[in-house]
């Protein structure tokens, strides 16, 4: 989800919910401690260089059990990260602690915000030696048409 798509959805809600993969509940009374813009600059295993730029929000829940952020209020806090980091239209990637910092990517069921699970992935399989998946075939689906070996035919 982009920023552009998270400001949409939130003029038009009451209240902020997140879930998480797993289908339980960040807490009601979270706070969003950040809003940032964090640059990746890379070189993946191929040697090639790369770049990524996301919209980071760190999620917290805290001992104060009454809190409750409003959409209005992270509207805010997303425009001043916009005026004083001149954050632009960026995909935006979530943090959120469990056992540790978990990161999210953001997307919206049409009533709360969901946390997807980010996954690892090699962007120079071509150069790693990976192999390509192969194309499964059922036999039986296979016409035994004149393309069939035959002594002297010169196919094997």
């Amino acid at each position: 989800m982009k920023l552009s798509e998270i400001k949409k959805e939130l003029s038009t809600l009451e209240n902020v919910a997140f879930v998480l993969p797993n289908g339980s509940y960040v807490p009601e009374h979270f706070h969003v401690t950040e809003v940032g813009l964090i640059t990746k600059n890379f070189i993946d295993c191929g040697g090639k260089v790369r770049k990524e730029t996301v919209v980071n929000f760190q999620l917290w829940d805290a001992n104060d059990f009454e809190h409750r952020l409003k959409p209005k209020k992270l509207l805010d806090i997303i425009a001043l990260s916009e005026k004083v980091l001149g954050i632009e239209d960026y995909e935006i990637e979530v943090e959120y602690q469990a056992e540790t910092i978990g990161k999210y990517d953001l997307g919206f069921n049409g009533k709360v915000f969901t946390l997807l699970n980010k996954q690892t992935a090699c962007l120079a399989q071509d150069q790693c030696g990976i192999p390509v998946e192969k194309q499964k075939v059922k036999l039986s689906e296979i016409s035994s048409q004149t393309n069939s070996c035959t002594p002297g035919g010169g196919c094997c």
